[in-house]
């Protein structure tokens, strides 16, 4: 039996929490300073946390090996398990050629460029966040923009902001059902609570997307698209923070803001910015010859590729603004698909939103349930400083109605829709699995530093030393899971890392731990635009690889506005100002 101490060295807390920072220390240098690969800075905390544990702590090895494994365990299934379907899905659309239907699609919509970027990356981008995560939007929504025109730099920075406020409700929820599994807090109670910060966001990101494709005169002329957009996402996301399961919120809210969008366009129009794709061929062809957008690999190794000849950055795109008629991408000069096709390049993401509301249905989730596995974790025996089993020690796998299993359920239903053969779905998928072994790995090991800190108590020593700032902790919450998505690269990690602490930090300054847990979600929205791992994924979809900083130059200075004004919402929740917000 091993029982927790929380002051191991020298019976100081200050003096102890200094060893427990030193697994996050290691992890945030190698990541963010040394620039390190993923895998390796986190196998690298992984190591330092268990030397803490055993070492400082004084945490068995054969327990300490065991949270680990724990943790990895949970780290692949349900964490990397719905990336892994989700990507799988989107590959069936590239095997059967629906992914550029859909693409054509979206482009007929409307000619403007101002209105794609509201259109692709904010509606379309929250869906595939609610859907996938991992990086997926940014890397597709950035192809599809460049597709139509969009310059390589502006689609990848458009992308990156849009990517934001979905990442709390995306990939059906993870992020906050992983933190309700952590903190054990009722999953719906952080949903509300999380419901009721980032939809600030949402508000006010569709303009920041128009004033970076074309500065204020974009703002002066698409405003009213802007804040229709972001009014009815913030609203639905409100809404369905309360109403719906944390798996339907951003679905559903980016649906809505889509047909919402889709219809005030039929009502009203800007005057027409799009690229003009002749001159722009010309200018590349006196410089040398067009290139291809080569196929693009992200972080977890997904391929992505445009079938266009585009320009190369700063070749010279020339763009026609109101009255002046540029050439319209080649796509909208084709005939239009059929709506069949346009019926079967959506299939997929409709078959996910059944499946998931099939899963409410008592009947439906209770059949599904039955297939779950609780059994204590093997090897752990862990109490803490009272003598009461640390509930981290029990393990719990829902194989049928996790996100992920959903995901590949939807999957399964929709390959015979795309026309997509068993054999080959099979391929994709073993493909698929290799391509993301590293990512696998990473996510393991990241998510085994959270188990072992949580379990020797590392992370509680922290949370005390923290309690020590008071009420002036609250500003800082959602400034911890902005700095922690931002190097980890993922809302789900950032939790994982820091739900423990921001639980226990509650505890101790008397400030609430649905509002303090809630905040470090909401924070971590916004890191995910300046994570080197997403920052990648951009820069590599348009074909700007080695210009991250250019990227992170362009971005950066929103997200400290962002995450400004979220800490002064959290801050104004913890008082009897907006206090009334917490559940």
């Amino acid at each position: 039996m091993y029982t927790q101490t929380f002051a191991p060295v020298a019976h100081s807390i200050g003096a102890s929490a200094a060893f427990a920072a030193l697994p996050l220390l290691i992890l945030f240098v190698l990541l963010g300073v040394l620039r390190v690969q993923a895998r390796w800075a986190a196998l690298a905390s992984l190591a330092v946390s268990m030397a803490v544990a055993i070492l400082v702590y004084g945490m068995p090895a054969n327990q300490t090996a065991s949270g680990a494994l724990e943790g990895a365990a949970i780290g692949f299934f349900p964490i990397i398990w719905i990336g892994i379907n989700a990507i799988w899905l989107f590959k069936l659309t590239q095997e059967s050629g629906h992914a550029d239907v859909l693409r054509r699609a979206l482009a007929r919509v409307s000619a403007d460029q101002r209105v794609q970027a509201v259109l692709i990356a904010f509606c379309f981008g929250a869906l595939l966040e609610a859907l996938a995560g991992g990086g997926a939007p940014v890397a597709i929504c950035a192809v599809l923009l460049i597709s139509i025109g969009v310059e390589p730099l502006k689609a990848a920075a458009v992308c990156l902001i849009a990517d934001t406020s979905p990442v709390a409700f995306g990939a059906l929820g993870l992020p906050i059902t992983v933190l309700a599994k952590i903190t054990r807090l009722p999953v719906h109670e952080i949903s509300v609570m999380v419901g009721r910060q980032t939809p600030l966001l949402s508000l006010f990101i569709p303009l920041i997307l128009v004033f970076i494709v074309d500065g204020r005169r974009g703002l002066k002329e698409v405003w009213p698209l802007a804040l229709v957009a972001g009014i009815v996402f913030a609203l639905a996301q409100f809404a369905g923070s309360m109403l719906l399961p944390v798996e339907l919120v951003d679905i559903v809210a980016a649906l809505v803001c889509a047909g919402v969008s889709i219809v005030f366009l039929r009502v009203w129009s800007p005057g027409v910015l799009r690229a003009d794709l002749a001159g722009a061929a010309a200018a590349v062809a006196n410089s040398g010859g067009q290139r291809r957008l080569e196929p693009s690999r992200d972080l977890a190794g997904v391929s992505h590729s445009a079938t266009m000849a585009m320009p190369t950055p700063g070749s010279g795109t020339h763009f026609h603004h109101a009255a002046e008629r540029g050439n319209a991408p080649a796509d909208t000069a084709q005939a239009p698909d059929s709506r069949a096709e346009i019926l079967r390049a959506l299939a997929p993401y409709a078959a996910v939103i059944l499946v998931v509301a099939s899963t409410q249905i008592s009947l439906v989730g209770h059949a599904l349930g039955v297939i779950t596995s609780t059994f204590p974790w093997p090897g752990l025996h862990v109490v803490d400083p009272k003598g009461a089993a640390v509930s981290a020690v029990n393990a719990k796998f829902e194989w049928l109605l996790s996100a992920g299993s959903i995901v590949l359920i939807a999957g399964l239903l929709s390959a015979p829709i795309l026309k997509v053969s068993a054999p080959v779905a099979a391929r994709t998928y073993l493909k698929n699995l290799h391509e993301l072994r590293w990512a696998v790995f990473t996510v393991c090991c990241v998510v085994g530093v959270a188990y072992v800190m949580n379990l020797s108590g590392q992370i509680v020593t922290l949370g005390i030393w923290a309690a020590k700032a008071g009420p002036a902790f609250a500003p800082v919450s959602p400034i911890l899971g902005w700095f922690a998505t931002a190097l980890t690269g993922s809302d789900t990690s950032a939790n994982a890392l820091f739900g423990m602490l921001q639980l226990t930090t509650a505890h101790h300054t008397g400030l609430s731990d649905i509002l303090l847990t809630a905040a470090n979600t909401s924070g971590g929205v916004v890191g995910k635009a300046i994570s080197p791992q997403n920052l990648a994924v951009g820069a590599v979809a348009v074909g700007m690889m080695g210009k991250e900083g250019v990227l992170f130059r362009r971005v950066a200075g929103w997200t400290v506005l962002m995450i400004a004004a979220l800490s002064l919402l959290v801050y104004l929740q913890s008082t009897p100002v907006l206090g009334w917000m917490v559940p």
